[in-house]
């Protein structure tokens, strides 16, 4: 029998929410604050391809609000790894919001390893597409990641 790891649940549910609350920040012009909230006040939309519960709600605001905060560099990096002829504004904006959402923990947030980080937004990406978005995703996800373990790796050796 296999116990489940409550919190790695409440950290996937986070992810999954904080992907939908950029997105309707992008599209409502609502408040932040505001978008933030309502995500905290009700409860998550289940799904049939994640299994969700109780979002990590500390974890959810961080995500929403470092997006947030660090969204100029976020974008400069997600297009540094598009290929040629591709622009931010050319992706699909949930595929745009999940890539923000997982370069922001992969560059802020050193307590989970970036191959967790890869794993865990193609498995939110799996509740909003199939097929080549989630190979699209795979492809950036990794470059993204791959360039934060460059660099910390460079700066360890250094160090």
């Amino acid at each position: 029998m296999t116990t489940r790891d409550p919190t790695k649940h409440r950290r996937t549910a986070a992810r999954l929410a904080a992907v939908q609350a950029l997105y309707q920040l992008e599209f409502s012009g609502d408040d932040a604050a505001d978008v933030i909230r309502q995500f905290l006040d009700q409860p998550l939309d289940q799904t049939a391809d994640i299994d969700i519960g109780e979002l990590d709600r500390a974890f959810f605001e961080d995500l929403v609000k470092g997006v947030i905060r660090h969204q100029k560099d976020i974008d400069v990096e997600i297009e540094g790894v598009l290929a040629t002829g591709w622009t931010l504004s050319r992706l699909d904006s949930t595929l745009r919001a999940l890539f923000r959402v997982a370069a922001y923990e992969v560059s802020e947030r050193k307590d989970v390893p970036w191959r967790v980080v890869i794993d865990e937004y193609l498995n939110v990406g799996h509740a909003f597409f199939g097929g080549e978005e989630i190979s699209f995703a795979n492809g950036v996800l990794d470059a993204l990641a791959r360039r934060h373990k460059d660099v910390s790796e460079g700066a360890n050796k250094t160090a």
